[in-house]
């Protein structure tokens, strides 16, 4: 069995942003998302999801290189000022590349 590497972009952000973050996602090409509800605290304190007004999500993108760093460029420069949002990238091993 052989190992493709992509990227895996995770974004940790408010669940207000979803339906916006959808297109920006769409709009770069990327073939797909995966987004899941997130609880947690950090900077901005506890996001426990009991209220709509706080919850999270996290959105992953297994993308290229070059398809991460400009989705994380575009959304720090238009999101991160207003909105609590947490992003970073890693290396994975994926089966079937050409779905990524």
């Amino acid at each position: 069995m052989e190992l493709t590497t992509r990227k895996l972009l995770t974004i940790v952000t408010e669940a207000a942003l979803e339906d916006t973050l959808v297109r920006e996602i769409e709009n770069v090409g990327t073939s797909g998302y995966t987004i899941t509800d997130a609880r947690g605290k950090g900077s901005r304190g506890m996001r426990d999801a009991a209220w709509a007004p706080h919850a999270n999500i996290r959105i992953e993108v297994l993308c290229n290189a070059a398809t991460a760093l400009a989705l994380c460029a575009a959304l720090r420069e238009r999101y991160s000022d207003n909105y609590s949002m947490v992003m970073y990238v890693g290396d994975v091993g994926v089966l079937r590349p050409e779905k990524f």
